[in-house]
């Protein structure tokens, strides 16, 4: 008996898009079902070394819950690359300024660093609000459990 490995052409054919409602959920929980539906742990022909995930259309980022105090202990750090330039912004003020970042940034720490990685973060797209620029692809919604 033979193991059937996807080739990449059958993961390009087996793609959809899925729709993600943000409001209400917590940050993590969230994080971690998008990134496995990202990698394509939820189908069956799962490979780790193969991109077969879907395409995920999250909406609703403003509306995210983050449990206990992490809206002000929780900090996000950057640098510059300037010397001493090193940039820190607390969590509450970064979903207040710019929510997308703050799912993009829970999701990009759940997927394996390297190219593989980096092709799966591209299929990720974060909305603020509850209108998505992609219909045209006819996403599913999807409900998450909590």
């Amino acid at each position: 008996m033979t193991t059937l490995f996807p080739s990449r052409e059958q993961a390009l054919k087996d793609r959809k898009w899925v729709v993600v409602d943000a409001a209400g959920q917590p940050l993590g929980r969230l994080a971690s079902q998008v990134a496995a539906i990202l990698r394509g742990k939820n189908k069956v022909n799962y490979s780790p070394h193969v991109d077969t995930g879907d395409f995920v259309v999250v909406i609703n980022a403003a509306k995210i819950v983050l449990t206990g105090n992490k809206l002000t202990k929780k900090i996000y750090y950057h640098h510059t690359e300037y010397i001493g330039n090193l940039k820190a912004i607390p969590a509450g003020e970064l979903l207040a300024k710019s929510p997308d970042k703050v799912i993009r940034r829970a999701v990009k720490g759940m997927i394996p660093s390297g190219p593989l990685g980096y092709s799966l973060i591209t299929k990720l797209k974060v909305f603020d609000g509850p209108q998505h620029s992609h219909s045209a692809q006819q996403p599913q919604p999807i409900t998450l459990s909590n």
